[in-house]
């Protein structure tokens, strides 16, 4: 059985109209199958290929500027142009989807890490819905049935966002993370960071954040409530039945709450800045926080586990 939300197909790569290109500063792998193809492609092409690719590290060999060799002067991909999608490795070819192997069904879905992805999320007015392909959803998994209680509370606009966060920590069995801001935005601040934007969050956070007017933001973000929504929303799908025990799998309610909580007065911040907070600047802070934390294994498992107690 294959599991998606309701966008997924709705994606479409913005190519060379996207701010944050994900040929530049990621490490691109390359699968197997395609370092053959690579290897054995005719002509000017397969000459650049070969050039460019490290076959011992399965990944393309970034110059200095940390750009993707086969991303030209328009932020276009020559691969593409001269030979196609069809020689895209697979990490090109899907990203920013991804997919999750569970018993019996695989769950797909968009990374918010990219900012076209991040606008589809984020801007979807109406509760995201799961499609089913190949099978009814008649699991009896005891993780992935909490998880989807856990949903159901989070789409429940009859009440409050924050009402919703305090019935998923119960149903979870967990608390509400605590201490001040300024202390979890010196924990990240601890971590692996990629981009300066990320560090300028986080010592926002870190000297603001605990005074942040959330009551002004509140009635300013009461017409747009659907963007933490669904921020929480696809946190607890992508992240809660990736665990093996109920345990470790409620960790993430606790682990969604924080993110809510960070993102919600970063933006509350910027908002006494900047006297406007718009869907861009949402789309923005959430790409950053996704990139800088869910995409690495290292930053999403040190969270984690400071939050497993």
């Amino acid at each position: 059985m294959h599991v998606y939300p309701d966008y997924y197909k709705n994606f479409r790569c913005i190519a060379h109209k996207c701010r944050h290109n994900c040929c530049i500063g990621w490490e691109i792998g390359i699968d197997e199958d395609t370092l053959a193809k690579y290897r054995s492609t005719e002509g000017t092409l397969g000459e650049r290929l070969r050039q460019h690719t490290d076959p011992a590290d399965a990944c393309f060999i970034l110059p200095e500027s940390k750009r993707c060799p086969f991303l030209n002067s328009c932020n276009l991909c020559d691969i593409i142009i001269e030979g196609g999608e069809e020689m895209l490795s697979v990490i090109c070819r899907e990203h920013p989807r991804f997919h999750t192997s569970l018993p019996g069904r695989v769950e797909s879905g968009l990374g918010l890490c990219c900012e076209e992805a991040a606008r589809i999320i984020l801007s979807n007015k109406s509760p995201v819905t799961f499609i089913c392909e190949g099978g009814g959803d008649n699991c009896e998994d005891e993780i992935i049935l909490l998880r989807d209680r856990i949903i159901g509370i989070l789409q429940n606009r009859s009440i409050s966002v924050d009402e919703r966060i305090s019935r998923m920590l119960t149903l979870s069995k967990r608390e509400a993370p605590s201490g001040t801001l300024s202390d979890r935005a010196d924990f990240l601040l601890s971590l692996e960071r990629l981009n300066e934007s990320w560090t300028d969050m986080l010592l926002l956070l870190k000297d603001k954040g605990d005074e942040a007017d959330m009551s002004t933001f509140d009635l300013f973000m009461k017409e747009r409530e659907y963007e933490y929504e669904q921020f929480l929303v696809y946190l607890i799908y992508r992240h809660f039945a990736v665990f093996s025990t109920l345990e470790e799998a409620a960790c993430v309610a606790s682990f969604a709450a924080l993110c809510y909580r960070i993102i919600k007065t970063l933006g509350a911040v910027i908002f006494a800045q900047k006297g406007s907070f718009t869907l861009e600047d949402q789309v923005e802070l959430v790409r950053l926080f996704s990139s800088e934390v869910e995409y690495s294994d290292e930053n999403l498992t040190a969270v984690l586990e400071e939050l497993f107690i």
